[in-house]
């Protein structure tokens, strides 16, 4: 026998839709969605929460439930057994929720374990892309994805992907700094293969993202079609190269940029001396494609070490803010614009009647002040309160 979950209203000093701020608002949510903003209903109580603002729940396109940011998270993962990685990855999940994330999209577990949290009581709504596709020996091989560098290998790798229920495809284009012997300046696939697992992942309804730091990846990405790519970062092998060319594309073909944003600072740790150097030169090229109207978010990559702990977010938008976007957009950026790269512009990322009831009430303003993000009062998802 079901039972109707009866309305909940409550009033705030602000809320901000996922679009604009709104102030004295009311919301009411009815069972699982957003049922009214902005009236009253007869006969229901009004909780006033006081000098809060009510968001759209946080939406993190990018992280690892898998990895434990502690300094060497792929060791930790392969010191675990099964059961103890599917209860980490379940901490992290809540952990983020803690934070005020209701979303997020695992862009590589390992053996496809993410798929198994999707839907469990009490945790964010999970999109998952089980193990990335990489080349034998390439980056996060152990997770489980290494993949022949053809056509017909990356177009069955897909395939079971797309058998499986993944959510997304993530593709390895170039190497990474989390295994030894994957050099980021370097492609790992050719673009003929990268057009196959987007043409055969398309045939099956999945988007494709790439992780791309290498020049020639972030080339052969854009050549192949991918729907999104993660880090862009242009990495050469002494440097970040410039091309304006690129960039023009990606602007112009609104594939969508996971920008590598959100950290929390830990004394001691700092990053590596290669990352250090081309920094500057790395938020150069974001800062340009914000001004120049490309679709960016912030994948926060939560797992990959002790600065990225699940989840760092909230502190993404100071630094979108400090890349030339507007405090409004910045916001829009970490809800509404997420929801729509993940595919679920229509569910998520608003406070809309007919939405998910997925909010985050903070302590203050984040419109005077980013960091007001971080003083999470309280979570809900599907209209229960669950942090």
């Amino acid at each position: 026998m079901t039972t109707t979950r009866p309305l909940v209203a409550l009033r705030a000093a602000r809320l901000f839709d996922g679009s604009r701020l709104v102030d004295d608002p009311l919301i009411v949510i009815g069972g699982e969605h957003v049922a009214v903003v902005g009236t009253s209903v007869p006969g229901v109580a009004v909780t006033d929460l006081g000098d809060v603002t009510i968001l759209p729940g946080l939406i993190d396109p990018h992280v690892h439930l898998a990895f434990d940011a502690s300094p060497d998270p792929v060791g930790a993962l392969a010191a675990r057994t099964p059961d103890e990685v599917r209860a980490a990855m379940t901490e992290a999940a809540l952990a983020s929720l803690r934070c005020g994330v209701t979303t997020v999209r695992d862009l590589g577990d390992l053996g496809y374990l993410s798929l198994g949290l999707r839907g469990n009581p009490g945790l964010p709504t999970i999109l998952a892309s089980g193990p990335p596709i990489t080349t034998p020996g390439g980056h996060c091989h152990f997770l489980g994805g290494a993949t022949e560098n053809t056509e017909a290998a990356v177009r069955a790798a897909v395939r079971e992907r797309s058998e499986r229920g993944c959510d997304v495809v993530k593709i390895m284009a170039s190497g990474g700094t989390l295994t030894p012997g994957s050099s980021q300046h370097q492609a790992q696939f050719d673009v003929g293969v990268l057009r196959a697992a987007v043409d055969e992942a398309h045939k099956h309804g999945l988007p494709v993202t790439a992780h791309a730091h290498a020049t020639d990846a972030i080339a052969g990405a854009l050549a192949a079609g991918v729907d999104g790519m993660e880090h862009a970062s242009f990495w050469s092998a002494d440097g970040v190269d410039d091309r304006p060319d690129l960039l023009a594309e990606i602007v112009a073909r609104r594939v969508a940029v996971g920008a590598t944003l959100g950290l929390v600072p830990v004394p001691g740790v700092v990053a590596p001396p290669p990352v250090v150097a081309r920094l500057p030169k790395i938020l150069a090229m974001l800062r340009r494609l914000i001004a120049d109207g490309a679709l960016v978010v912030a994948g926060t990559d939560a797992g990959v070490g002790p600065p990225k702990p699940h989840s760092p977010l909230p502190t993404a938008v100071p630094q979108l803010m400090s890349l030339g976007m507007s405090t409004l957009d910045a916001l829009r950026t970490v809800t509404s614009v997420a929801a729509g790269v993940c595919g679920l512009a229509s569910r998520k990322g608003r406070l809309a009647p007919g939405f998910d009831a997925d909010l985050v009430v903070v302590g203050g303003n984040p419109m005077a002040d980013p960091g007001a993000l971080r003083d999470v009062r309280a979570v809900y998802v599907g209209g229960r309160i669950v942090a």
